[in-house]
């Protein structure tokens, strides 16, 4: 059997979006690669305004490693991404934007497009997962699971804003009779 071009490039490409994602999620998980674990990350996303934090930080890092490692062996070939925490920064990563974020994730639907190619387990499998209702399902979920996190995060940064606002008339108005 002689190597096909294509089918390299996509499982080169493959492996490096997912271990990237593998390694983004591993850092949220665990603490690896100078990542803050579960409580750090679980931290800022309190901080962010994403509430049960603990189960965002566990959603989020599961979501990532797990998402990249179904992607670095081409099972299931997810297109999944998510930039609802970078959003408000703009566009670009040196402002703390979503460029990056962006770009996993249209190379994600890319991939999930284009199909795993010969050297992946959904080719040995027969494609039993790579099928058109599976993308389907997978855009439906991860829009619907992306709108939740996003509702629910900006209904806990609009409450911390009006508690906010209430103290700060509270702290004004005591001492003035």
């Amino acid at each position: 059997m002689a190597l096909n071009r294509k089918d390299l490039g996509l499982l080169a490409l493959r492996g490096a979006v997912g271990g990237v994602l593998i390694a983004h999620g591993t850092q949220k998980l665990f603490g690896w690669f100078g990542g803050g674990g579960l409580d750090g990350t679980a931290k800022a996303m309190e901080a962010m305004g994403f509430h049960p934090a603990r189960q965002s930080a566990l959603a989020a890092g599961l979501g990532e490693a797990g998402g990249g490692a179904m992607l670095l062996v081409g099972l299931a070939t997810p297109a999944a991404g998510a930039v609802a925490v970078h959003a408000p920064a703009g566009f670009f990563v040196m402002s703390g934007g979503y460029e990056y974020p962006a770009f996993l994730g249209a190379t994600g639907l890319a991939l999930g497009l284009a199909g795993p190619g010969r050297y992946s387990i959904d080719h040995l499998t027969g494609h039993a997962f790579d099928q058109p209702w599976v993308g389907a399902l997978a855009f439906v979920a991860s829009a619907a699971s992306a709108y939740g996190v996003v509702a629910r995060r900006r209904h806990a940064v609009r409450l911390a804003e009006e508690r906010a606002a209430v103290e700060a008339d509270t702290q004004d108005g005591s001492g003035l009779s």
